[in-house]
């Protein structure tokens, strides 16, 4: 990978195989915003972008008019993103939410030859058996000690290191990340649930199991945010957010601007109506989260990206499909926002600090300020 200029104070970031010029990850936003436009244009400025699977089948179903599998979506993606990126360094993020499409995600991923793969809402707890000569490296995403703990004990009982996988990198995700989030609404603002604590404790377990880089996420938005990551002993950063409303993202206009005209931190909210039952940061205007409020749309459920099994051991149940007055359903809702569900209302996530944009910007000028050229 060509070496990018910048700061040179900025440490070493190896994931796997591959070193970043800087030690910037794109955390992935879905669904349908971080995608081969946005993710390549990260990868191309020295950064690590990652692609968002969620959704991926009914984008490229309608990209192409006919229907896709889940396998072949991702890889097309894959591709996509590699062609606009050939030297970059790409990863894939798998919800463990999203369990039907788990699987066959990471397959696609890891055949794609992937640089690497984020695991998250959810904690890991299977990797499927693939035949493959490269090791894929796995970033597993992590809100505390104990779920890091969890993760190392997993990872030996079921020997996964013999499947092909590393586990190259503890993704630290503190409480004001966009989308789902690993706590309950009641951690959320408590101080020790925040990242600054954890990310401490996450990295001691790391250095006593070989080094493990330990990477920063959720509420990293600028320069002094990165620095007071690196003092804490994260190895790199995870942004996203930061991202959302530029040019590359694939987030429709009228998304974008709803960040842009996000003016205040009350603007954004913890709601616990995500039918994965994981609390989901949303911005309060979003059209369908204001429908939700008033429990005006009607339940039901046609995507089936959130379905859990049933006692029949059938993907068939899903909370929005019944009650619409604890839940909404977030897949219909983040389609539309992507601009591939006009049927239904937009619905807008983003982490704590999406009030601090103030423009629809490039990932090139936002690159340049974190990396210490503007």
């Amino acid at each position: 990978m060509k070496k990018i200029p910048g700061n040179t104070d900025y440490p070493k970031l190896i994931i796997g195989d591959r070193e970043l010029s800087f030690p910037f990850i794109l955390g992935p936003m879905g669904v349908g915003v971080s995608l081969s436009r946005l993710v390549a244009a990260f990868a191309n400025e020295g950064g690590a972008g990652i692609l968002s699977v969620v959704c991926l089948r009914e984008i490229w179903s309608q990209r192409l008019k006919k229907k896709v599998s889940t396998y072949e979506a991702v890889t097309k993606e894959i591709a996509t993103a590699r062609a606009l990126s050939p030297e970059g360094v790409i990863g894939l993020n798998v919800m463990v939410a999203v369990q039907q499409d788990y699987a066959d995600s990471i397959r696609a991923a890891v055949e794609g030859q992937i640089d690497f793969i984020s695991i998250g809402a959810g904690l890991i707890r299977d990797l499927p058996k693939i035949n493959h000569p490269h090791k894929t490296a796995i970033a597993v995403i992590v809100s505390s000690a104990k779920a890091a703990n969890i993760v190392l004990y997993r990872w030996e009982k079921n020997k996964w290191r013999d499947l092909g996988y590393e586990l190259a990198a503890f993704i630290v995700e503190g409480p004001l990340a966009g989308g789902h989030l690993g706590f309950t609404i009641d951690q959320v603002t408590k101080p020790e649930f925040q990242v600054e604590v954890i990310l401490p404790e996450v990295k001691k377990i790391a250095q006593a199991n070989g080094n493990i880089p330990v990477i920063a996420a959720g509420g990293i938005y600028d320069r002094a945010d990165i620095s007071r990551m690196r003092a804490l002993g994260a190895d790199g950063v995870q942004m996203a957010t930061r991202f959302l409303a530029t040019e590359e993202s694939d987030a429709s206009l009228n998304y974008k601007l709803a960040i842009v005209r996000t003016t205040k931190p009350e603007d954004i909210i913890v709601s616990p109506g995500s039918p994965c039952g994981l609390p989901f940061r949303v911005v309060v205007s979003a059209p369908m989260y204001q429908t939700h409020l008033r429990a005006g749309r009607e339940p039901r459920c046609n995507k089936g990206y959130l379905l859990r099994k049933d006692a029949d051991g059938k993907f068939t149940i899903c909370s929005a499909k019944t009650d619409n007055q604890n839940f909404f359903c977030i897949c219909n809702g983040l389609l539309a926002s992507a601009g591939y569900n006009p049927q239904e209302e937009d619905l807008y996530t983003a982490g704590a600090n999406a009030y601090r944009v103030t423009e629809i910007s490039t990932v090139k000028k936002i690159m340049d300020e974190l990396k210490g050229l503007t």
